[in-house]
């Protein structure tokens, strides 16, 4: 199964990398988009349940990565929840 990662830009101007275990994430972002915040999070919940499912369509199991990788997107996303003008920016994929 293809994998990839991909960077974030946060409106800290933290720049994280995240691991999706499918290329999914290319369908529902775009490299260079910004996204306001709540966008954002819909968007990395559905890549990565597509992404688990996938894996568990495969191997008979979820993907405990991609959870990993949203649990972390969201705990991050906590910080900003407040700022409704929060942006997200898309600044990189990787294979």
């Amino acid at each position: 199964m293809p994998e990839m990662s991909f960077r974030i830009r946060w409106p800290d101007r933290a720049e994280i990398e995240y691991y999706s275990p499918s290329l999914v994430v290319r369908d529902l972002l775009t490299e260079g988009e910004t996204l306001a915040l709540p966008d954002f999070l819909q968007r990395a919940r559905k890549a990565m349940q597509i992404a688990s499912d996938r894996v568990a369509e495969k191997y008979g199991f979820p993907c405990a990565r991609a959870r990993a990788t949203l649990a972390a997107i969201e705990q991050h996303a906590q910080k900003f929840t407040a700022h409704e003008d929060a942006q997200i920016t898309v600044t990189e994929f990787s294979p």
